[in-house]
């Protein structure tokens, strides 16, 4: 007979239970319990397979089903009482299923491991945070769509190295973050279809001597296949890097848009001004309207980076199959996680939000010389100049502009033709901003046509 605290759930291996570091080491039941559902969805799957192959009567199956309902309706409504001493979200069903309909729950856990049974749940509870990712990348990118679509000929400047480089549309700038949040989900839809075998059945990590139908249970919980190694299913936790990854490189891209906004919100820039609902005042200094939500979304990135790291570090160097480092898995997942999603619903809810300052962009872009490359351009077109010579000529025009201070339209023609003599007024036609952007017309080019050309073509993707 077990001492007092031993725990029931290990049979008679051991004579007492662990001491309270030992337990507190060892549990992970303040984490897991949120794979409650999971965990329940891939039993009663477990259960209806152990019953059609004959392995459990028809009867305990059915009463298995009906107990395990109850304690996911229990979690549900808050009342299941979750208990360290237990360890984790399996021990804590189960125990709680056998206190419900007594001998028949013993009868669950055949031709299964813990081992095979968390990977199932971890596997499900991922699968579903890739489905929540796509669809608010979803919502994000209509939301950078509908920006694009309102300014898709406003003029600002583009940069490189932060300096003003050339003129752009505010239309283009906007598409560029649709088109990485379009890469970000493409990940997320690769991650999924790559996770999508079913672990149970592995077991511990041979697999099981018992019938079991495993592309049963993989069809009932929506997998394409149960996994084909028994070895590498308990022992896999690539399913959660890819995800990882998939959300580090995603909060990047978050956090490049979040620093935009931080940056054209400034009283130096004044490019856009983001709502009430997604900025904050301040204490002392009632002018100041900070962009705290641009600058959480920015720093949450970090949490999300660490968790990958972290992950990566603990599956680095263990051997197959599982070990309990492994346990050490889900915190990160669960914080990456929610910050992510956190994070793709607060810059939805910032773009959507989001008023662009269309005279100061295009204030900006008319300045810091910006249409120099395209003086360039004219002077290898027009008069048949190598592009070093062009290149030359240009910044000995853009010199002249500075000692002036003012900007390359202003400069006469008299004075364009002492640094190169065959320059004619022609060249004054490409000097403008808006003539700028127009001739940028090459496949994926800023020109407002091709704006709206790849407008109407992401507005057919995303239907």
């Amino acid at each position: 007979m077990d001492k007092p605290g031993a725990n029931q759930m290990w049979g008679g291996r051991f004579s007492a239970g662990p001491d309270a570091i030992m337990e507190a080491i060892n549990a992970s039941i303040g984490f897991d319990k949120r794979l409650a559902p999971q965990d329940i969805t891939g039993s009663r799957a477990h259960a209806a397979m152990l019953s059609a192959t004959g392995i459990i009567t028809p009867e305990d199956a059915a009463e298995i089903d009906r107990g395990l309902a109850q304690v996911l309706t229990e979690i549900e409504a808050g009342d299941f009482a979750f208990s360290a001493a237990l360890e984790d979200i399996h021990m804590n069903v189960e125990h709680r299923l056998r206190e419900i309909i007594g001998a028949p729950a013993g009868r669950l856990h055949t031709a299964r491991s813990r081992n095979d049974q968390v990977a199932l749940d971890f596997r499900l509870w991922v699968r579903d945070q890739c489905d929540a990712a796509i669809q608010g990348l979803d919502a994000l990118m209509r939301a950078f769509l509908a920006q694009a679509e309102a300014g898709a000929d406003w003029i600002m400047p583009g940069f490189t190295h932060l300096q003003t480089a050339q003129p752009v549309t505010w239309g283009h700038h906007m598409l560029a973050y649709v088109e990485m949040f379009a890469r970000d989900k493409s990940r997320f839809q690769d991650a999924r279809r790559r996770m999508n075998e079913c672990p149970l059945g592995a077991a511990a990590l041979a697999g099981t001597s018992f019938p079991i139908d495993r592309h049963m249970t993989a069809q009932a919980l929506g997998f394409d296949r149960p996994t084909a190694n028994s070895l590498d299913t308990t022992a896999d936790r690539d399913f959660a890097l890819e995800f990882l990854s998939a959300a580090a490189i995603c909060a990047m891209h978050l956090s490049r848009f979040a620093e935009e906004l931080v940056i054209w919100s400034s009283a130096q820039f004044r490019f856009v001004r983001m709502s009430d609902r997604f900025s904050t005042g301040s204490s002392i200094m009632p002018q100041k309207r900070n962009p705290d939500a641009a600058e959480l979304l920015r720093a949450k990135t970090g949490r999300i980076l660490g968790a990958t790291v972290a992950l990566f570090t603990v599956m680095k160097g263990l051997p197959l199959t599982y070990s309990k480092d492994m346990q050490e898995d889900k915190e990160q997942v669960f914080d990456a996680a929610d910050n992510l999603l956190l994070g793709l619903a607060a810059m939805e809810g910032m773009v959507s939000d989001l008023t662009a300052n269309r005279a100061a962009l295009e204030a900006a872009a008319s300045s810091g010389f910006s249409t120099a490359t395209d003086l360039a351009d004219w002077l290898v077109r027009a008069l048949n100049l190598p592009f070093r010579e062009a290149h030359h000529v240009t910044g000995a025009l853009v010199k002249l502009a500075e000692d002036k201070g003012c900007d390359l339209p202003d400069l006469s023609l008299e004075e364009m033709q002492k640094t190169h003599g065959e320059i004619t007024k022609a060249v004054y036609s490409v000097l403008g901003v808006q003539n700028s952007v127009a001739s940028r017309t090459s496949y994926g080019g800023t020109a407002p046509d091709n704006v709206r050309a790849q407008i109407a073509r992401w507005k057919e993707v995303l239907g």
